[in-house]
């Protein structure tokens, strides 16, 4: 049968029909995987768009998803691993997990539901009630990653949420790697970056950004995941702070943490930006617009 609370229709074990039909509700239980990536395919009339698995994996693009991928696209059925990933750090304990089933699974359930426009994520860990939605507006080139956090242990909780994005700007990372160009934009705050050597969109320029005004970042994917780490245990959450590290051929990615703290039953909200326009005064105008 399905979860407790949630009757869905044509249950088959993992997944089913909400009873009006308007989302199909994944319930991952300890163990528990879909036999193959079960996907949401998002976009908008401007040709911006993502996909995201029932884990929490896929990619993002803008105006063609195959030639102007703005993060990697994996084809690989069996490991699903993704370049956008959102993770959270118990600051006094030092223990990592995400929203999502993967890159870091949890014992815990997990509640996935695939609707028409957005896909959400609900799950309980470490004290904290997790809910993460993902959807973008119909007007803007931005993908708005919606993360509400609730402190249910009886303690005051210290906290670091840390925004992983891995660019590609192109077709593979393999070929635009080196050329990238990433740095902070002083009036937002925000990560930039382009790819100055792509005949039809070097003009474009991609940011990715968070809604907290307190931030360290980094631009170094080697820094970030570490010469031995992986996903799941990426080197620099291991350390307080990150680098501010930017430029070209270095790896290029856009990392952005911040840190909060939660009394016991208190809640907090923030949006996670990735998206991609014209130009630097548009890219900045999204990142303040949506910051709220």
């Amino acid at each position: 049968s399905a979860a407790p609370n949630l009757p869905l229709k044509f249950f088959n074990g993992v997944g089913g029909f909400s009873q009006d039909g308007k989302e199909y509700a994944i319930i991952l239980n300890k163990d528990q995987w879909t036999p193959a990536p079960w996907i949401n395919v998002i976009g908008n009339g401007l040709g911006f768009g993502f996909q995201v698995s029932e884990a929490g994996s896929g990619f993002t693009w803008s105006i063609n998803s195959q030639s102007n991928r703005l993060t990697p696209w994996s084809n690989d059925p069996v490991s699903d691993p993704s370049g956008e990933v959102i993770y959270i750090i118990d600051d006094e304990t030092g223990e990592i997990w995400t929203p999502t089933p993967l890159p870091i699974r949890s014992q815990n359930s997990y509640t996935i539901k695939h609707g028409q426009g957005y896909t959400s994520f609900d799950h309980f860990d470490h004290g904290i009630e997790h809910s993460l939605k993902l959807f973008v507006p119909k007007e803007d080139t931005v993908k708005i990653s919606l993360l509400k956090l609730k402190n249910l242990s009886s303690r005051k909780r210290k906290l670091s949420i840390i925004s992983y994005t891995e660019w590609v700007l192109g077709t593979r990372r393999e070929k635009t790697a080196p050329y990238l160009i990433c740095d902070i934009d002083k009036e937002s705050g925000a990560i930039f970056a382009k790819n100055p050597h792509d005949n039809e969109f070097s003009n474009q320029i991609s940011f990715a950004d968070i809604s907290q005004i307190n931030r360290t970042f980094t631009c170094s994917r080697k820094e970030f995941i570490g010469r031995n780490g992986n996903y799941a245990n990426p080197a620099a959450l291991k350390r307080a702070s990150l680098s501010q590290k930017r430029g070209t051929g270095q790896d290029p990615c856009a990392v952005l943490q911040t840190s909060i703290e939660l009394q016991a039953g208190e809640e907090f909200e923030m949006s996670i930006l990735l998206g991609q326009c014209e130009n630097t005064d548009l890219a900045r105008k999204l990142t303040l617009r949506y910051r709220n």
